[in-house]
């Protein structure tokens, strides 16, 4: 019997080519609203948003490329999303 993979296991198998310098996301880390703030912070899947002792703070570099964020945002948060040009970005390689 096969042992059933868990998120982090399958996340573990994808690849990332990011931009260490340049987001595909331009986020407004000065925003203040909680409650805006936690939505994302639960709904990101790679938990790349983060609020810890009222600090606001993000990372592009775990991104699953998603757009949950941004749709959640309704650009209060976050100002701009792309995705990322090229070769850049995540690569799923488990279902």
């Amino acid at each position: 019997m096969m042992k059933k993979m868990t998120i982090d296991d399958k996340l573990g198998l994808d690849i990332y080519n990011t931009d260490e310098h340049e987001s595909h996301i331009d986020v407004d880390l000065e925003c203040k609203d909680e409650a805006e703030i936690m939505k994302l912070v639960l709904a990101c899947p790679a938990e790349c948003y983060k609020y810890v002792d009222g600090q606001f703070s993000f990372s592009h570099l775990g991104c699953l490329e998603c757009g949950t964020c941004r749709v959640l945002s309704h650009d209060k948060i976050v100002k701009s999303w792309n995705h990322p040009m090229g070769t850049i970005g995540v690569s799923f390689r488990q279902g």
